[in-house]
């Protein structure tokens, strides 16, 4: 079955950095855009950063500059980065690996990130 499984989150002081990891499994990696959405306390799930099978990157703007998005198709990897740097207070949430094909659609469960002093 198809599993994407988050890692990385955690606390981390403001001008932090922290990378999270995405792992697939069950899906031709390769075929999917991948994205990672966030959702912190009282508020909607919100579009960080997505990446295309070809590699194409969009950021939403209040991570433009701070956060980069990647990839590694390789079989032995199958995984989605978010490097995020500069890290303030509002990044704090849950935040959602998602892998899209045509009209398939399927989510993790989520990592907390946490950034605070």
């Amino acid at each position: 079955q198809v599993q994407l499984v988050e890692s990385g989150g955690g606390l981390v002081q403001p001008g932090g950095s922290l990378r999270l990891s995405c792992a697939a499994s069950g899906i031709t990696f390769s075929f999917y855009s991948m994205g990672w959405y966030r959702q912190a306390p009282g508020k909607q799930r919100e579009l960080v950063a997505t990446i295309t099978s070809e590699g194409n990157t969009n950021y939403a703007d209040s991570v433009a500059g701070r956060f980069a998005i990647s990839r590694d198709n390789a079989k032995t990897k199958n995984t989605v980065y978010l490097q995020m740097n500069s890290l303030k207070p509002d990044d704090t949430g849950v935040y959602y690996c998602n892998a899209k094909f045509v009209a398939l659609d399927y989510w993790g469960k989520g990592t907390l990130v946490t950034v605070s002093s």
